[in-house]
């Protein structure tokens, strides 16, 4: 393995109550305070030359190579990403690779398989903090996850995490979710119905349709206990609903909308998987709530998540 010769960025950051020095810049992370800086390095993030690790005369299925101590997966015409340990991302580019891009696929597919890998539960969704608890939207890609957290930021509510959720179990078992970075991503559509300007924010690396909203002033700093999990579903009908999860359903809500849960199996982690989101589905609420396919009704929504908060 060869380090490549880059500018390194010496520059400490933190998320998901992680410690991480990486050689390529991460605006989207707050830094960490002087005092973490006196702590070990949780992550380290390197450039590095993996030419001679990734299978050059063989087909790899769905470019993707897992065991119990790596996870190494290729982006044609982008880079090579090896996740090793928990603790290691190398990231081996292809010659003009758009550093922003890279950065995309740090932040979400190689931070899931870290966390991974840490028996860290990362559930894809958003997170935000009601009461000084944490409550979790997730869903399948465009079913508004992002779009509802806005909505409770905008009237006032600290949001904890967008994208991947990072769930851990502390000493007494109770659920907790990390901190991640003060940031969502949020299509064109989401900013219309929620009446914010594209032109204020910074469209991602060629997806000029979904832009990144800092939210800084609303960022949650501290882990807190997951409470509850809403699954935001959209299909064809008339008016948006809820309907709770019993405890027996709960455990595959958990496991369908976990994070790249198809690094799972041949990282060793089967097991592990299934005795986490046993455990995390005995300690929360959960509900569905259904929208209509094309019809504005996010503020709906929140009063219903809101209602369902108080009367548990």
């Amino acid at each position: 393995m060869i380090i490549l010769s880059h500018t390194l960025n010496q520059t400490m950051y933190k998320a998901f109550g992680l410690s991480i020095q990486s050689d390529i810049p991460l605006p989207e992370l707050p830094q960490a305070e002087a005092v973490d800086l006196h702590g070990a390095t949780h992550i380290s993030v390197r450039y590095v030359d993996l030419d001679m690790t990734w299978p050059q005369h063989r087909p790899i299925p769905h470019n993707l190579i897992c065991t119990p101590s790596q996870i190494m997966f290729k982006v044609p015409d982008l880079a090579v990403f090896a996740i090793e340990n928990g603790n290691t991302i190398h990231v081996s580019p292809e010659p003009g690779a758009d550093e922003d891009k890279i950065r995309l696929f740090i932040l979400g597919s190689c931070m899931g398989a870290l966390l991974l890998q840490r028996k860290i539960l990362p559930l894809h969704g958003s997170a935000i903090v009601v009461d000084n608890k944490a409550y979790a939207f997730v869903g399948h890609s465009g079913h508004g996850k992002s779009t509802l957290a806005s909505a409770f930021i905008q009237q006032g509510f600290c949001m904890l995490t967008d994208d991947v959720i990072a769930v851990t179990l502390n000493e007494q078992n109770v659920p907790m979710v990390s901190p991640a970075y003060p940031q969502q991503k949020l299509w064109q559509e989401s900013l219309d119905s929620l009446g914010l300007n594209a032109g204020k924010f910074r469209p991602l690396f060629e997806r000029e349709t979904k832009f990144a909203v800092p939210v800084s002033s609303q960022f949650a700093t501290t882990a807190l206990p997951l409470a509850g999990i809403f699954e935001l579903v959209k299909t064809d009908c008339e008016a948006p609903g809820i309907r709770p999860f019993d405890k027996l359903q709960r455990i595959p809500l958990l496991q369908r909308h976990t994070y790249r849960r198809s690094f799972l199996a041949d990282s060793g982690l089967t097991q592990w998987h299934f005795s986490m989101t046993a455990k995390i589905a005995g300690c929360i609420t959960a509900y569905q709530l259904w929208r209509p396919l094309n019809e504005p009704t996010v503020h709906q929504l929140m009063d219903m998540v809101l209602d369902a908060i108080e009367k548990k």
